[in-house]
């Protein structure tokens, strides 16, 4: 047998043994049960799909899910029954843990009112695609309200100043189940409802009586207060505010005008002089 024939025999036997050895092996690992952990865990409810701010839920917007047992949420429920016909105080996204934080209580119903904080007021002002800075003023944003006031006279300035800093939007558009509006979507919308102190309300319901008002968009993540002091008119140019007209006098018969007094003179200056006659001596006064 030549050298080409003894080395494909030497191959095909070494090929057949290590097919036979790997082939025994599978069915002996095959064979041995896998190991599996035990893990704890607990139910724990949660949203199906999206759920927008307000939503009453029902059996359809929820379902159990296993939790781990050693990583407990926080305020979670373990039965359905627990959240059904409660209203959602805060967005939820899908398979997010509901919590009693983002709930409403038991009979506050559903809807915008239970989402507002106590001591905090909603106030809706109308808004167009520009005061609405093109759509994207969305719920869960943070805007400042300014106001332009124009001049009662042509002796008096235009002005433009924020009333209203840092002002939470809780809705956009007529309704605040907006349900196709997408993630960072802008939303046409004619109403905007903001969060804001009762002081801040009375500012935003006159600055809309009386005035122009604008939004303007801020980064959620600022939340430095805006302080500023206004621009007129006349510094759009640089130039300082023309001042206001001097009063007009009364109108009526003029009065008889006092006697002007002239002020007396000044008393003269006295000196007294020390005279002497011989051996005679002698004070005399001297003007």
């Amino acid at each position: 047998m030549d050298r080409s024939k003894r080395t494909a025999v030497v191959v095909g036997i070494a090929v057949i043994l290590a097919a036979t050895a790997s082939l025994g092996m599978y069915r002996i690992v095959s064979r041995v049960p896998a190991a599996t952990a035990q893990v704890n865990t607990v139910n724990v409810v949660v949203a199906q799909h999206p759920l927008k701010l307000g939503t009453r839920l029902t059996t359809d917007h929820v379902k159990l899910v296993q939790w781990p047992a050693s990583s407990p949420v926080p305020g979670a429920f373990s039965t359905i029954e627990e959240v059904v016909n409660r209203g959602l105080i805060s967005a939820l996204v899908e398979n997010e843990p509901l919590t009693s934080a983002k709930l409403a209580a038991l009979e506050a119903g559903a809807g915008l009112p239970p989402s507002i904080p106590a001591g905090m007021r909603a106030i809706s002002v109308k808004v167009n695609e520009v005061i609405g800075v093109a759509g994207f003023v969305v719920p869960g944003t943070r805007v400042d309200v300014m106001v332009t006031l124009s001049g009662k006279n042509p002796f008096e300035d235009s002005t433009t100043r924020i009333v209203v800093g840092n002002a939470q939007v809780l809705t956009a558009g007529t309704r605040y189940d907006q349900e196709k509006a997408k993630d960072g979507a802008p939303i046409p919308s004619t109403v905007v409802t903001l969060l804001v102190t009762p002081d801040d309300g009375e500012r935003v319901a006159l600055a809309a009586s009386e005035g122009q008002i604008m939004l303007t968009l801020r980064n959620p993540l600022d939340q430095n207060p805006t302080v500023t002091t206004g621009v007129r008119t006349a510094g759009l140019f640089g130039q300082p505010a023309p001042a206001p007209p001097k009063p007009a006098g009364r109108s009526g018969p003029a009065k008889p005008s006092q006697p002007v007094v002239a002020a007396a003179p000044p008393p003269t200056p006295v000196y007294t002089v020390e005279v002497f006659r011989g051996a005679k001596r002698s004070e005399e006064t001297v003007r």
